[in-house]
């Protein structure tokens, strides 16, 4: 395909970084409200991309357009290099062209996911670029029926293609996995059932999905959604309140559970069927081919972590006996300590964001100020919205940011997560040519971890308030709960149900149930009292219909951040700056290099299993300072 050998284009939506953590929140603050009652300066303007849908349409009509050239390009390759420039280059106005046709119905369709208009015109663009593929399946094959020899003498002396290298450099590497052009044309044919699971999912846990009403023991009627299931779990210090809340909550998934289960076997069968299709051993080692991952970095995550859950069953054992409560449920982990009810207006962080970000430089600061300046953020949650948060490129626009605010801490650090992500999408985009201008998933993860380190240090001097350092403190070890254990945890239970599926095994609701109750007890062990529902709450975790063999990388981007942040805060002059320009070189590179080796240029090893192990020792640390906190307060 010719993705193989170009920028990869977002037929999937793979463009769109998604943090899949739905966010802690106030009660108080959230309301249902339709998207007319918000301010125009808190909603993204998608007229930076397309002034309108007539604007969108002829974008299309281009865009069909450019497919018809471009396909005239078959039998041509062999020719020599200058062909093979004019053909990436054609490639590139049609890869460009594709991120405007497509995130400008994406993102519409975001901010309402009710609407079928707009939902028909995103299926518009995914069926045109499915067909794009399928009429282009010659291209990885006849650029690799040019033996190496040749092409790496075309590609030494003919500078026009240097922003190729990498890609065609990659392409030649992953050979034996490449058919023939029949076979590929025929597995092209099957691109656009690609999405069909994720499509499928999103629509029955988002636009058809009711959530029920509970009473709590304030007399309050409540709407149990996400935004609201999360308030309550973050600030009802009611524990039947918040078993109230998770029993309604996710009985309204489990209602469907063979139904997600149906949907996620499709996404297992369709990956083994790959897997097979381009002779590859296991999915796992098929996912990872593509960022030349090596299994082994992959074990060595899951055992590494999951031989290391001591801390995180020490922090739950010290909550349930700091909370008073005789039995400990995983619905009680996001009350804090502490009665904290701080709200942070969205206008106020805006500052502190900026400012946190001093360490690594003013033209970052002057970027994290025109993203919040320009209308390319969409702040507070509204009726048909998609939850949770994203950061979205628009390759020769700029990036745009979905959130869901609600003023609580989380909610702050949501936000300077996905503004990590921003800058990366800019300082890539203006460093790199479009054909290296995508940074992979895998070191994604880096920026937007990193910039909630600043953030938490610049509150945590700036605090004066013992309640609220406290919290802060408490935030931290949660932000590795979630981003390193909780995972990791997802990425053992992808591992092992794909591994059922290799193996011939069936795959049922209670079989997928009893995996994840599994995992949970292997995780949490007796720290925690695990609810039977429990075992279906993997039906809500949307990146494993989207993006299987995701998730891991937050947590080897989490690793990889901790190491650079603490060279970054070094109190040695020399360390800072040493550090600084590695990471900047790794913001500015794109995609043009296989993923560990850019880690690597920066500093981090992630093949090493101590980068792994800092983490946890990190944690057992912040526990033990957590603890003397508290025996202060």
């Amino acid at each position: 395909m010719i993705a193989k050998a170009t920028r990869t284009l977002p037929t999937l939506a793979v463009l769109v970084l998604t943090l899949v953590m739905l966010l802690s929140g106030h009660i108080a603050a959230q309301t249902s409200q339709s998207r007319d009652e918000i301010d125009d300066k808190y909603k993204w303007d998608l007229s930076d991309i397309y002034a309108d849908w007539d604007a969108w349409e002829q974008g299309m009509a281009d865009f069909e357009r450019l497919m018809g050239e471009f396909a005239a390009f078959k039998g041509t390759l062999a020719q020599g290099p200058d062909q093979l420039l004019k053909v990436q280059l054609a490639s590139d106005q049609l890869g460009m062209l594709l991120y405007k046709v497509y995130q400008f119905p994406s993102l519409s369709s975001a901010t309402d996911t009710r609407d079928n208009e707009i939902a028909a015109r995103l299926q518009r663009i995914q069926i045109l670029y499915a067909r794009f593929q399928t009429e282009t399946a010659w291209f990885s094959p006849e650029l690799l029926a040019i033996d190496w020899s040749t092409m790496e003498k075309w590609l030494n002396e003919t500078e026009g293609l240097a922003p190729y290298r990498y890609q065609i450099e990659n392409l030649y590497r992953q050979q034996a996995h490449v058919l023939d052009e029949d076979k590929e044309k025929l597995l092209a044919y099957f691109n656009r059932f690609e999405s069909t699971p994720a499509a499928t999912y999103r629509e029955l846990a988002t636009s058809d999905i009711n959530f029920p009403d509970i009473t709590l023991s304030s007399g309050d009627t409540v709407t149990v959604t996400p935004g609201m299931y999360y308030n309550i779990l973050g600030t009802n210090r009611n524990q039947e309140d918040r078993a109230k809340a998770f029993e309604a909550h996710y009985s309204t998934y489990h209602a469907n559970v063979n139904t997600y289960a149906a949907i996620y076997n499709s996404v297992l069968q369709s990956d083994w069927a790959e897997t097979q299709a381009r002779n590859y051993e296991t999915s796992l080692e098929a996912a990872l081919d593509g960022d030349n991952v090596p299994v082994s970095v992959y074990e060595t995550l899951v055992n590494t972590v999951k031989a290391g859950t001591e801390p995180l069953r020490r922090f739950y054992r010290l909550r349930k006996e700091k909370l008073g409560l005789e039995t400990y449920h995983l619905y009680d982990g996001s009350i804090p300590l502490v009665e904290f009810d701080k709200e942070y207006e969205y206008d106020d962080i805006i500052d502190w964001i900026v400012e946190c970000a001093s360490p690594l430089g003013r033209d970052y600061q002057d970027d994290v100020r025109r993203a919040f300046d320009s209308r390319w953020i969409d702040v507070y949650e509204s009726e048909g919205k998609r939850s949770g948060a994203f950061q979205a490129s628009v390759y020769g626009v700029h990036p745009y940011l979905l959130l869901n605010y609600n003023k609580t801490m989380d909610n702050v650090l949501a936000v300077v997560h996905e503004m990590g992500h921003c800058m990366h999408t800019i300082m890539s985009d203006a460093n790199q040519p479009f054909a290296t201008a995508d940074a992979t998933i895998f070191v994604a993860e880096v920026p937007s971890t990193m910039y909630e380190n600043f953030l938490v240090d610049y509150l945590l001097e700036r605090s004066d308030d013992p309640l609220e350092r406290l919290v802060l403190l408490q935030r931290s070890i949660e932000n590795i709960l979630g981003t390193f254990y909780t995972q990791v945890m997802f990425a053992d239970f992808e591992w092992q149900a794909h591994q059922m599926v290799e193996a011939g095994q069936p795959i049922t609701a209670e079989i997928l149930r009893n995996l994840y109750k599994k995992l949970l007890t292997d995780y949490y062990g007796d720290a925690a009292d695990l609810d039977d529902l429990y075992g279906s709450t993997w039906t809500r975790i949307a990146h494993f219909y989207r993006t299987p063999f995701y998730v891991y990388k937050y947590a080897t981007s989490f690793a990889a951040s901790a190491k650079l942040y603490k060279e970054l805060a070094s109190e040695d002059r020399s360390v800072r700056e040493d550090a600084l320009d590695r990471y900047t070189t790794l913001l500015k590179s794109g995609g043009n290099d296989y993923p560990m080796e850019q880690l690597k240029k920066a500093g981090v090893d992630l093949s090493d299993p101590a980068t792994i192990q800092a983490v946890v020792d990190q944690l057992d640390d912040l526990v033990t300072r957590f603890e003397a906190e508290l025996a202060k307060l």
